[in-house]
């Protein structure tokens, strides 16, 4: 994934790959209920990939509850929102987010 975001990016792209909280938060909860498998250790290989970790602030919250409805999951928006605020490319293979103003690399 590293790799990938890299090449597509282009050059002059920072040092930092960011994985949110938010995207552990919804494949945990996926994991829970029995949608998803392994790994158990995500927290450890995301650690490991050198992915910068994105934290989920009360500014990306507000900003998520006050996005348009285009997109009916909430992780999905607050993702948008951290997008937003940080000045950051989203990464995702979603239809629905492109429908906001902010930067997507389509995976």
């Amino acid at each position: 994934m590293r790799h990938l975001c890299r090449s597509r990016l282009g050059p002059g792209v920072g040092p930092a790959v960011y994985v949110s909280a938010v995207s552990l938060w919804e494949i945990a909860i996926k994991q829970s209920l029995g949608k998803l498998g392994e790994p158990e250790d995500l927290a450890e290989r995301v650690r490991d990939s050198r992915f910068s970790p994105l934290p989920a602030t009360a500014g990306h919250g507000v900003r998520a509850g006050r996005l348009p409805a285009h997109h009916r999951g909430p992780f999905d928006r607050l993702l948008v929102a951290q997008a937003q605020i940080e000045g950051m490319t989203l990464v995702t293979r979603d239809k629905y987010i492109p429908q906001y103003d902010v930067r997507v690399l389509p995976v």
